[in-house]
Order: C-alpha cells, then structure tokens, then sequence
C-alpha cells in the first residue's frame, strides 16, 4: 500500500476503521484462533549496538545482567515448557549484532535449532544481520520464521540507531527470504515517531514480496537507563489504530501483540483482538521486559472465544507475487528490482 492509501485508512473515525479492519480479517482468518508463541532470550546482554530502547546494549546501564549463549539442554527445557503450556511457536533471540559462518556461536545456534526443531513447533530466531549463507544454513537447520523488525519510518531510523542502518535491516530480509524463510517483521511504537513515521514504517512492510508472514506490533516499554527510558507509554487507541490498519495492510499476515502488552487492558486488548490481531507472544517474560502471566492470556482468550492455534512446523514461506516488483536490493553492485517511488532512499 502506499502512504497515502495507508493515511486515508488510519484517520477513519475509530469505529469505521475497526469495522473494515474485522472485515477484511473475517475474509482471511477463520476458526477465531490465536498463535501463541514463546520468546526466549538464549544470550542476554553486551550487545554492541546503540539502539536507543534496547535494555541489551553494552552502551547503556540498564543493570542488565550479561548472559552467554545458554547451553543447548537449557534451551531444550525450556522449548518443552512452551510447547507443554500450549505454544506453537518458539522464537529464540540473541543479542548480537549478527552472526557469521563457521563461527563457535553460530555453530552453536544451528545445533540448537536442529533439537528445537523436532518438538513439532515452528522455529523463529532473530539473530541479528545475516548473510546469504548464514540464512541458507538456518533453513536447512529447521528454522521456519526469522524475525527481524524495521521498527519505524526509514527517515526516523537514524534517531534510533546509528550502529546499523535501515538498509541493513531490509538486506538480511531479503537474504532471509531468498534462502526460503518466512519473515516476522513489525516495528516499535513510542520510538519518539509521527504518526506519519509509524505509516510509512508499515508502507515499507506491505510492499516487501513477499509479504511477510507475521507482523509483531510493539508498544515501547520505556527502560531506565536507555536513552528512551523516559518516552512516553503509547496511547492504547493509537495502538489498537495501529493493529487495525496493519491487518488492513496485510491481510494474510499474523499481526501479533508483542512488547507493550503490560500496559494494556483486558479491553483494549479484546479491541486489538477484534481489530485483527490474532497472534501473541505468551509467557511472563519478552526477552528482559515483563508480560502478562500465561493463565491471564488464557483466561482472556477463553472470555474472548478465542483458542491457540494449532502449530505449522511444515510451514512454507509466502509465495512472491509476480505482479509486483521485489523488495529493495539494498546493494549498490546491483539494481534496484522496485519502483522508485517504493525504494525510500535504499538503492
């Protein structure tokens, strides 16, 4: 979509909105059933990126305890646990800046998928940036979804992070998506973004081909200690705004509830609910941020006639659409396979 499509269908009156957004959720989900997925922190800490919201940086005191790469039987406890309280979906995540081939760690991380892949759960990791062959190499070792967020507006991204750029984050995307994974990526709201920054955040993921298959929807918990750690908390409306123009967006996509959920209510949570959300991240911790307890989650769900989703191990990644152009190269030796009113800067 673009941003002006995307801005007419943010300023309905709220209620409009809600209505088109269950519309077009109705048409494409059924069964009233929500993902539940487990998050786990498998290295915590002494990150060496300065994202300004990240607890994990090693540039920020945060009182943040540093954790090395946990031990494969750690993990392995912990993915059963997920699956027995009734995730279908395991995401680990790593405080990296990224990974590289025939390193100690990521030799370590591909013998963790290959045992977390046999439990019958879809395997999400995130990782950091990735190359072509560390993504090829996470295919092949079970990973089914590899999350890796934009967070907000192209324009607004320098102000969040400048270890890294934006073009970095869509080249492992695409890297990710040659190599037959699907993609989880969504962005952070309360980043200190516009309106217009949070939209053209979501015209950039609406336009990747393919699509991706889940869109996580964060609402910034502010950390003590990180150059954020006084934003303030997202209004609850904007938020379920957000969720609805998403599902709008991207219909075939799971738009998930992630970071943020604590500061919601039961009801605006039922709101985003009816608005198209239909995934969650379930568990009483995000990586380091607190989350609803799993028997709230549950209890909700159940007032709400909602229930887990099955898992989908075998899950392939979206189709490309051959009516559209490819996502951004995001590499100078090549050019640009998009329009150039949809590159935003990139090639």
């Amino acid at each position: 979509m673009t941003f002006a499509e995307l801005h007419r269908i943010y300023h309905q009156p709220f209620f409009d909105l809600l209505k088109q957004a269950r519309a077009v959720h109705d048409e494409h989900w059924t069964g009233n059933e929500v993902q539940l997925c487990t998050l786990l922190s498998i290295k915590t800490g002494g990150c060496s990126e300065d994202c300004g919201y990240c607890a994990q940086s090693a540039r920020y005191s945060t009182g943040l305890q540093k954790e090395d790469l946990m031990p494969k039987e750690q993990v392995m406890e912990r993915a059963l646990a997920a699956r027995a309280n009734g995730s279908t979906r395991f995401c680990m995540g790593a405080a990296w800046k990224g990974v590289r081939k025939g390193t100690q760690k990521f030799d370590q991380v591909l013998d963790i998928v290959r045992d977390v892949s046999k439990l019958g759960m879809e395997v999400c990791v995130t990782l950091g940036q990735l190359g072509a062959e560390e993504a090829t190499d996470l295919k092949e070792a079970g990973v089914t979804a590899y999350n890796h967020n934009v967070d907000t507006s192209p324009e607004h991204y320098p102000n969040i992070v400048t270890t890294h750029t934006f073009d970095d984050r869509l080249r492992t995307i695409r890297h990710a998506q040659d190599a037959g994974m699907s993609v989880c990526c969504g962005g952070i709201l309360g980043l200190g973004e516009t309106i217009e920054d949070r939209l053209k955040m979501l015209e950039v993921i609406s336009n990747f081909n393919p699509q991706p298959e889940s869109i996580p929807i964060n609402a910034l918990m502010p950390i003590k200690g990180t150059p954020m750690g006084d934003n303030e908390v997202v209004d609850a409306f904007a938020f379920v705004r957000m969720i609805a123009v998403t599902r709008i967006a991207v219909p075939k996509a799971k738009v998930r509830l992630s970071a943020g959920r604590t500061n919601l209510s039961r009801e605006a949570q039922a709101l985003a609910y009816f608005a198209g959300a239909n995934s969650i991240f379930y568990g009483d911790k995000l990586l380091t941020a607190a989350n609803p307890r799993a028997n709230e989650d549950m209890k909700l769900l159940r007032d709400l006639g909602l229930a887990p989703q099955a898992p989908n191990p075998a899950m392939e990644a979206p189709g490309t659409n051959e009516d559209r152009p490819l996502m951004p190269c995001c590499n100078e030796d090549h050019a640009c396979e998009m329009e150039p009113a949809q590159t935003n800067g990139c090639c």
